[in-house]
């Protein structure tokens, strides 16, 4: 499905948001520019996070107030994706934290994989079939 104009700022901070998953995943291949050292894979999460991550959240909340008590089976994903917005911080703030800091980046990076996805395919989806009338009261600017 095509998105909704509301959402494609969301969803281009997404497709940015899931290449860092892919760099800090345990696995990863290795991407021109980008070290694969630990130190530095921490330093460029740190930077995406400040930059984007961090006013992307903001956005999203400010959608999910604006959702709300339009229908319970919305309110629900709602709760849910507020929970794992609390995990994922929660993992982010650790990070300095962990004694095995490669494990614990690549679990924030499956976490936010699956988050990302969640609300592409099936908050989003939803928004935009079932409540395209408030996306197009809502102005990012």
């Amino acid at each position: 499905m095509h998105r909704h104009s509301t959402l494609v700022p969301l969803s281009h901070e997404h497709k940015r948001l899931l290449f860092v998953c892919r760099y800090l995943k345990r696995d990863a291949a290795p991407y021109e520019g980008f070290p694969l050292e630990t130190q530095a894979k921490l330093a460029y999460i740190v930077k995406v996070f400040q930059e984007v991550m961090v006013p992307h959240i903001q956005k999203e909340e400010y959608l999910f107030e604006r959702c709300q008590g339009k229908d319970a089976a919305l309110d629900a994903l709602v709760q849910e994706l507020v929970t794992e917005h609390q995990q994922i911080s929660r993992m982010y703030s650790a990070l300095t934290e962990q004694t095995d800091l490669e494990n614990a980046m690549d679990q924030l990076a499956r976490a936010l994989e699956a988050h990302i996805r969640k609300e592409e395919r099936v908050f989003f989806e939803r928004l935009q079939q079932d409540h395209a009338a408030l996306l197009d009261k809502i102005n990012w600017e």
